[in-house]
């Protein structure tokens, strides 16, 4: 198996759209082997890129769906392997990127070759399983909430804004001479602010727990129970402590989802990775931050001028 600084070489020393062509090479000799149709979804925020760019560039945001029309266009296969790298993103986006696809493949596999979290964790248990490495992660589903402040912007988790809520009650309730500093607080949260959390919360839950009964459990007589277990898992906060932590294929696997490891089938690994590093690469030494992009070499590409 090439490795990454292989693949890097092996664009630097070629001419014009060197990181195109050796990235689409290894993306066709995946599907090839598979027999499945394949469409990556890499962004560049493991990267050094992402200190010069917004955040939100490289999140599942709704503009995304443009990138999977272009992608599915002129596909045939109802199978589908669908590598993802991202940060997460809009829980709207994520919902409306898996119901275009699963009304086109009867079988989708998400293959996770570093991390998918958040709302990208939300994509992939809308699949039927979900590939990962020993060193892949996916992450907590609990939704995160941006709101103005006078300092700036602040995106703090739902879940930590209703549990702050709650705890401000109790305190109140128990010592009513704390509740100045209690409103003072609160009176810098927007108006609406924790309707806004609950829903948002509520929301992700919801979703993975249809898509995992719908999809990774079809068909199993406790397929409802294990995906409500595991959503309500994914989407309580305080299982995770933080928003970002990686949750690996072992833990994934013993909550009961559906968890291929990456490890099992060499070449598949083999042809997953060099995909995964010429995308890297392809980002690292272009404009791009974000591809979205078929064995066929067709897709969309979101590019950001260097300052």
């Amino acid at each position: 198996m090439p490795a990454r600084n292989d693949i890097q070489n092996e664009i630097i020393s070629a001419k014009n759209s060197a990181q195109d062509n050796v990235r689409r090479k290894y993306i066709k000799e995946l599907s090839d082997y598979t027999e499945r149709d394949t469409i990556i979804y890499i962004t560049a925020y493991t990267t050094g890129k992402m200190g010069n760019i917004p955040p939100s560039l490289v999140s599942v945001m709704n503009d995304d769906i443009h990138g999977f029309m272009s992608a599915v266009n002129g596909l045939a296969n109802d199978k589908l392997d669908l590598i993802i790298h991202s940060p997460g993103g809009s829980v709207e986006a994520a919902e409306q990127i898996v119901n275009y696809l699963r009304a086109k493949y009867n079988h989708i596999r998400a293959i996770i070759p570093q991390s998918a979290m958040s709302a990208a964790t939300m994509i992939a248990c809308a699949c039927d399983e979900i590939v990962m490495g020993k060193h892949s992660a996916i992450g907590p589903i609990d939704p995160q909430i941006t709101f103005p402040t006078p300092t700036g912007a602040f995106t703090a988790p739902a879940q930590s804004l209703l549990s702050e809520f709650e705890q401000a009650k109790k305190e109140i309730i128990a010592n009513p001479n704390v509740a100045p500093l209690w409103v003072s607080k609160l009176n810098n949260l927007p108006h609406g602010i924790l309707d806004i959390c609950k829903n948002t919360t509520d929301l992700s839950i919801e979703k993975v727990e249809l898509w995992l009964s719908s999809y990774m459990f079809n068909g199993e007589t406790d397929g409802e129970e294990k995906a409500n277990k595991i959503a309500k898992w994914l989407g309580t906060a305080s299982n995770h402590k933080t928003h970002g932590r990686p949750i690996p294929f072992n833990i994934a696997k013993n909550e009961g989802l559906k968890i291929i490891e990456l490890e099992s089938d060499q070449n598949l690994q083999e042809k997953v990775l060099s995909v995964f590093h010429s995308s890297i690469v392809t980002i690292e030494v272009t404009n791009c931050i974000k591809l979205i992009e078929n064995q066929n070499g067709k897709g969309t590409y979101i590019q950001v001028n260097p300052k």
